[in-house]
């Protein structure tokens, strides 16, 4: 993951509680553009099964949480 997928993950994992959240409150709160996050960021996190796009939002799946803590424990020590 580079570090847009990491802020990505961060946001909807310890501010939006995993989701559901809109793509243009998190394309807001990241400073990027809502196209740029459904054409580049999204795609790689859904093959990698760490999204899933809903009718209400983004949610990070199981995988994607438990990915992130593991790698943002990793990065502590």
């Amino acid at each position: 993951l580079d570090a847009t997928d990491r802020s990505f993950l961060n946001l909807l994992i310890n501010v939006y509680g995993g989701g559901p959240v809109g793509i243009e409150t998190l394309a807001a709160a990241l400073g990027e553009d809502s196209t740029t996050l459904e054409t580049v960021v999204e795609p790689f996190l859904m093959q990698a099964g760490f999204l899933q796009r809903t009718s209400r939002g983004r949610v990070v799946t199981p995988e994607g949480e438990k990915h992130f803590l593991l790698t943002s424990v990793n990065k502590v020590n």
